[in-house]
Formats: C-alpha cells, sequence, structure tokens
C-alpha cells in the first residue's frame, strides 16, 4: 500500500527522471480524496506528464478531476508563469518610464532563468500562503526531476541571499522591487519545506543502481538544507511467477541485486515497495490499482506491430557527413543516456573521434561508459565550474579597467543566479562547435531543461545579431549549426508507453518550430522483439503495440532496442554489430 503513513498539509514526490513520481503522487492523491480529504495535486515540473495520467487538460489554476468529487489538479506552467511574472514587473512602470526602458526592462525579463523563478513564485505562493490552499486539506507536488528539483529548492536562500546583498537595485531579472516584494512570501515557503511536521518530502526510486545513487544524493542534499523529514518509494519491483522464463528471472535478480547494495543513508528512511504493474498507469482505475485498491484491468490484445529496424542500422546515415552533433533527447528515465552511450561506442568503433558530452545536471555519461573507450572523450557541462570560469573571465576583461567601486558593482551582478545561465550557454555552444571537427554525442537534459535551453538560444541569437562583435564565433553560429540537418541529428528517444512517446511527439513539434529537424525515433528498452511468458511481462508487452505503431504512423527512420539485462551488454552488442560492419 502506498499510503503507509499519517501524510501531513504538504507531500513532495521526488527523483530521478522516469522512476515513476507522477504515478506515485498521483495515485497518493487520489487515495486521499476518496478517503474524504480535499487534495490539490501540483505538477512543478517543466516537463509534466500530468495531464496524460489524468486524462485531463489542466492548466495554471486548481482544475477538479471529474469522478474525484474532492480532488483538484494543476501545472505550474512556466511560459503561463514566466508572462504573468513579466507583467507584473513591468507593468507598475507603463506610462512611468520611457519605451526604451521598458523595452530594457522585458529584455531583462526574456531568460530561461525568468522562466525559473516565475513558476517559483507560483510554486513559493502554493507553499507559502495559506489563502492560497485554504480549500484543501493536503497539497500533493509532482516535482520536476532531481536536478532541477533541487535548484527550485534551493532558491529561496539563493534568492533572499542575492536580496540581501544587491544594493544596486537592479538585476537581470529588472526592478529589484519586483523581487523585494517577494521575500516574505519565499521565507515563508522556505519555513514550510524544513518544517518536518507540515511537510514530508518522498524519495521515489526504481530497484536500479544509478536510479538509487541519486536518490541517495537527493536525500543528502536536501538534509544539507534542512529538508529532514523524508521517505523512500520504491517503484516497480518485479518477482517473476514464470521460473522458466529467463528474461523474468534476470530482471527479478538485477533489481534484488540493485536493492541489497542499498547506500545505508536510504536504507535507514521509511520505505515502501511497490511491485511492477503489468500495465500502463494511464487513467483512474490503473491509478487505484496502483495505490492498492482491488480494480480489475481489462486484457490487452497486442495485435500487430511494426517491424522495426536495429540502433545499429541507424549509424550509417547519422556517420555520413564525416562530421556533426548528435542529440538524443525526451523525457527522463527513458534512456537518453544509454543510447547516446550506444552511438558514441559505435561511431568510436567505426574510426570516428567522438566527443560524449551532457547538459543534465544529473551527468550519469561517464557511469554509464564504464569502462575508457578508444576514440572516446568524455565531458559534461557543469554549472558550477562554468559559472565560476565565466564571473573569472568577466572580471579579467570587462572589471580589468574599472575603479573598487565599478569593480563592486560588477561583482554584485555577477552574483546573480542568472549568471548560470549565461555560462552554461555559452559552454553548451562551445560543445556543439566541436563538432566541426568530429562527433559530437550529446545526452541532453529532460525535455522541459531541454526546451529551456534551446530558447536561450533563440533569445541570445537575437542579441548577438545586435552586438555580433562582442560575442565568441561558437556563440554566432550555434543556432545556424542547430538548424542544419547535416550538422545537427536530432534522436527522440521514448518508450514504447504512452507519456513518453506523446511526450517526444510535442518535442518534436517545439524543435520543427524552432527549425530545428528531428532526425529519427529510438524506441527503447522493449519487450515486444523478446520472447516472454511471465504474465506481467507478456501484459507489458501486449501494452506496447499502439505506442509502436503511432511512432510508425509519424513517417521519421525508427529503431527499437530491446530491453537488456545491463546497459553494458547493450552497447556490447551494438559494438560487436558495427565491428562487423567497421571500413577496413
Amino acid at each position: 500500500m502506498l499510503l503507509n503513513f499519517a501524510p501531513p498539509r504538504f507531500l513532495f514526490f521526488t527523483g530521478k527522471g522516469g522512476v515513476g513520481k507522477t504515478s506515485v503522487s498521483s495515485a497518493v492523491a487520489l487515495t486521499l480524496a476518496e478517503q474524504g480529504k480535499r487534495v490539490l495535486l501540483v505538477s512543478t515540473d517543466p516537463a509534466s506528464n500530468l495531464d496524460e495520467v489524468l486524462v485531463l487538460k489542466l492548466g495554471n489554476a486548481p482544475l477538479p478531476v471529474p469522478g474525484v468529487p474532492r480532488l483538484s489538479a494543476m501545472n505550474v506552467d512556466p511560459v503561463a508563469a514566466a508572462a504573468a511574472y513579466r507583467e507584473r514587473v513591468v507593468g507598475p512602470y507603463r506610462g512611468v518610464l520611457p519605451a526604451a526602458a521598458l523595452r530594457s526592462i522585458e529584455e531583462q525579463l526574456s531568460g530561461a532563468c525568468t522562466v525559473e523563478i516565475a513558476a517559483f513564485d507560483q510554486f513559493a505562493a502554493l507553499l507559502g500562503e495559506p489563502s492560497a490552499t485554504v480549500d484543501f486539506d493536503h497539497v500533493v507536488f509532482d516535482t520536476a526531476p532531481t536536478g532541477h528539483t533541487l535548484r527550485l529548492l534551493e532558491l529561496p536562500t539563493a534568492w533572499s541571499g542575492f536580496l540581501d546583498a544587491n544594493v544596486g537595485g537592479t538585476s537581470c531579472l529588472g526592478p529589484l522591487a519586483g523581487l523585494e516584494a517577494q521575500r516574505t512570501l519565499y521565507a515563508a515557503a522556505r519555513a514550510a519545506l524544513s518544517d518536518g511536521d507540515k511537510t514530508v518530502l518522498v524519495l521515489v526510486t526504481r530497484p536500479e543502481p544509478s536510479a538509487l545513487r541519486e536518490a541517495e544524493r537527493t536525500r543528502h542534499e536536501l538534509a544539507e538544507i534542512g529538508i529532514i523529514r523524508q521517505r523512500l518509494v520504491v517503484n516497480g519491483v518485479f518477482t517473476a511467477t514464470d521460473r522458466t522464463d529467463p528474461v523474468a528471472l534476470v530482471l527479478e535478480e538485477r533489481g534484488r541485486t540493485a536493492l541489497a547494495a542499498m547506500p545505508e543513508g536510504l536504507r535507514a528512511l521509511p520505505q515502501t515497495q511497490v511491485r511492477l504493474m503489468p500495465f500502463g498507469l494511464v487513467g483512474l482505475d490503473a491509478l487505484r490499482a496502483f495505490g492498492g485498491a482491488d480494480v480489475a484491468m481489462a486484457p490487452v490484445v497486442q495485435g500487430e506491430v511494426p517491424d522495426f529496424g536495429s540502433l545499429s542500422a541507424l549509424i550509417p546515415s547519422l556517420e555520413s557527413g564525416g562530421h556533426g552533433v548528435i542529440f538524443t533527447m525526451g523525457k527522463g528515465g527513458v534512456g537518453k543516456t544509454s543510447v547516446a552511450v550506444s552511438v558514441a561506442v559505435a561511431l568510436a568503433r567505426r574510426g570516428h573521434a567522438v566527443q560524449l558530452s551532457t547538459t543534465d545536471p544529473a551527468a550519469h555519461v561517464a557511469e554509464a561508459l564504464g569502462e575508457a573507450v578508444a576514440g572516446i572523450t568524455v565531458s559534461r557541462i557543469d554549472p558550477r565550474a562554468e559559472t565560476l570560469a565565466y564571473s573569472a573571465e568577466v572580471m579579467a576583461t570587462a572589471g580589468s579597467g574599472l575603479d573598487a567601486a565599478a569593480r563592486a558593482l560588477l561583482e554584485e551582478d555577477l552574483r546573480s543566479p542568472c549568471t548560470e545561465e549565461i555560462a552554461v550557454f555559452q559552454a553548451f555552444a562551445r560543445i556543439v562547435a566541436k563538432a566541426e571537427a568530429g562527433f559530437v554525442v550529446l545526452d541532453t537534459a529532460p525535455s522541459g531543461h531541454t526546451l529551456l535551453l534551446l530558447d536561450a538560444a533563440e533569445s541570445y541569437h537575437r542579441e548577438v545579431l545586435k552586438k555580433a562583435g562582442e560575442a565568441a564565433p561558437e556563440v554566432r553560429a550555434l543556432l545556424p549549426r542547430l538548424r542544419d540537418p547535416t550538422y545537427t541529428k536530432v534522436l527522440l528517444v521514448t518508450l514504447p508507453e504512452a507519456t513518453p512517446v506523446h511526450e517526444a511527439r510535442a518535442l518534436g513539434r517545439d524543435l520543427e518550430r524552432a527549425d530545428i529537424h528531428p532526425f529519427a525515433w529510438v524506441i527503447n528498452s522493449c519487450l515486444t522483439p523478446l520472447d516472454v511468458h511471465d504474465p506481467v511481462l507478456v501484459s507489458r508487452r501486449a501494452h506496447e503495440a499502439p505506442w509502436l505503431r503511432e511512432v510508425a504512423s509519424l513517417g521519421l527512420p525508427v529503431a527499437m532496442v530491446p530491453w537488456m539485462p545491463t546497459r553494458a551488454e547493450e552497447r556490447l552488442e551494438l559494438a560487436r554489430d558495427e565491428g562487423a560492419r567497421a571500413p577496413a
């Protein structure tokens, strides 16, 4: 049973992308509502799939969930929040300041950092303003993937510190009056997060080493910022019922081994284990069954499935230009990292120099690669290191001829959290530029974060066109490179499930609007090509068919990657295949 403790007013569910935070948080919210509690379910994930799970179009305000009288849900929509935030800051100055000054403020409020702080404003109001949730007994937060969540939760401290230190009256978010007004609210949100009587944070993980390590890192970092009441949910625990099914036995053993090696800090937390379900968690009945209710789910007939090629079949077309950047993009947890590593290994085995890098805050590429591979250089965009280097460069150049007072003002400006946005953007441009001389395989962050990064590319490109002489060549060339299909190839990575497929489709549409054209789909961890007998796996395989057919209908090349016992075996299989194809 998921809800095996007395819940406080606020419940947070967080963890690595793809571990099932939305399913767990939705099932808990549904259970509480059906126990007679008034519940608000909120997604703070920029790549929210709460709409998909509830089969309901949600907005930026609470909406009643049909069929569940006491349950309401909403998405904290970053784009809508940013628009409202900009108007709240700029509005009071309309008719007061000259038009040029208003345009300058609006330009300051056009970056991805503003989107983040605006979304946090809404989050903070729900947490720190009692009147915002007075109609509810519980507020359940389905938070963003771990790296973004930690940044979100740290913002009360980061922004309070910036407000305390900044005396110049402006920031990269515009006039500080817009932030100063939020000081009390931020303090209340911070206090609620740290109050164990009001808030519990539930770490959601899977019985996999990388997910467990990420959960332990999150546990430690949250404890360091004062969030100490934590619990653990291990989602997707599998026990084979057909002891003659080799795939089922390997899956069971892999989970058992991972749980046996669970970090001690996690093991000490109150823990709930949830079995792997034989169906997709979409719709209220599926959530009820997932939460422990006795609900009969109709069996699914698999039907005809498309005949897709392997990932190795994409390699010749990916390498056709002799160089370029290859992105793996998609929802968190779909296996972007393993696909990126497999592609990098295959290209290296074929004699190419490959830079394997990541923009994901969780940064698991080195771990996924394991041992060193000839021809592959591994790197990551480390936000902290990039920010320090960027700040030092600005002080050494723009600050070199300033007097002490002016240098102090420049240092103050660089303490803004938005400095990180600029630094990471420039590092991203440098990585993409390396593909002029070889291949760059870039494992990107989950979709919401990726879109903010690409939106930053668009915004910065507009600014570069105005001030081309002030930007590095790789920054000026970034957007044209991303839009060049001979230079940039985007692999949309998904699982054969409703939410990952639909989110990847939405990502593809957003890329097309930015004139960046996806190259192919990769459907990862498929049971369809495997001979399975265990009832749970047979059912899950049957549930894959509609989503395979949907991807096939989209007209792009598609590669199917079967479920493998380990990522290492997947890489070795692809490497062996490519070794046979490699030119002499």
